[in-house]
């Protein structure tokens, strides 16, 4: 299968190191060649650090590689995947999936790996709603093992399977649901990261202490504010800002002190601070 990846940043170069590690051919595309070559280098990073472990060996990374290539523009696209993986922001989204519409073959997929924006609204924009669905990857995309499946009210049963299929020859462990905002994942999660910067807000504990009481008490690997750090509070507010419009409903309304951080360009790990510094 021939894939595209757009957006080559943390999840999209992920997402296109899995896909050629599983044999297919990847085209690599962003904003700019600059991302693109930077998404690469991250790529060969991972995979040296793969051969030193004795995970791979040097000549399977030399094909890993080579099954990747950089895409300058999107335009005449033979492909027959196209997975979207660009900021987390609705209108971007809408204007890559007309483009990708418009630009790929007519037997193409379209994917997105968004974390909780509409697939119905998704497929909406292209005049292929039946070939357009939601494959939601966890970060770190190589480790990680979930990819959660949306279908849009139009998503065809063939187009499903076929996902489905590519998920599983990717190593992954795909999982159904259905396509309400923040699908499973986010809906779940999110809230819990909104409700710790409540408790940092209202003075009920310190980053650390709030950190260490999810860590120590509910056996989770790292702390919610960790956690939100390493996701980028940017892309928190915006999966809040999709549940609380989406839902209509108060208790999805993004704490003040996560729309300050954002607003001050602390938005965590990327940026050297969030509610650590790095």
């Amino acid at each position: 299968m021939k894939i595209l990846v757009v957006g080559a940043g943390q999840m999209g170069a992920g997402i296109a190191q899995v896909a050629a590690q599983s044999g297919h051919d990847v085209l690599l595309a962003d904003r700019a060649l600059e991302f693109v070559t930077r998404g690469l280098a991250s790529i060969a990073k991972n995979l040296d650090r793969s051969v030193e472990k004795n995970r791979i060996t040097a000549e399977q990374r030399d094909a890993i590689v080579a099954r990747i290539l950089p895409l300058a523009s999107l335009e005449a696209l033979d492909v027959d995947l196209a997975i979207e993986a660009a900021s987390e922001h609705l209108a971007t989204k809408l204007e890559l999936f007309a483009t990708l519409d418009r630009e790929c073959a007519p037997r193409a997929i379209l994917a997105s790996n968004t974390s909780s924006i509409s697939i119905t609204l998704l497929g909406g924009a292209t005049k292929r709603p039946e070939r357009t669905i939601g494959m939601h990857f966890m970060n770190p995309v190589p480790v990680m093992a979930l990819v959660e499946i949306i279908r849009g009210i139009a998503t065809s049963q063939d187009t499903y399977d076929v996902t489905r299929d590519l998920a599983v020859q990717m190593g992954k462990t795909p999982v159904e649901v259905r396509d309400f905002p923040g699908f499973v994942s986010n809906r779940v999660l999110m809230p819990m990261i909104n409700e710790a910067v409540y408790a940092l807000y209202e003075g009920v504990g310190s980053v650390e202490a709030i950190d260490t009481v999810m860590k120590l008490g509910m056996n989770h690997p790292m702390g919610p504010l960790t956690l939100a750090d390493f996701i980028g509070l940017d892309t928190c507010l915006a999966i809040m800002n999709v549940l609380h419009e989406g839902f209509g409903d108060s208790k999805y309304r993004p704490c003040p002190l996560l729309r300050q951080y954002v607003a001050a360009g602390w938005l965590g790990k990327k940026s050297g601070r969030g509610f650590y510094t790095y």
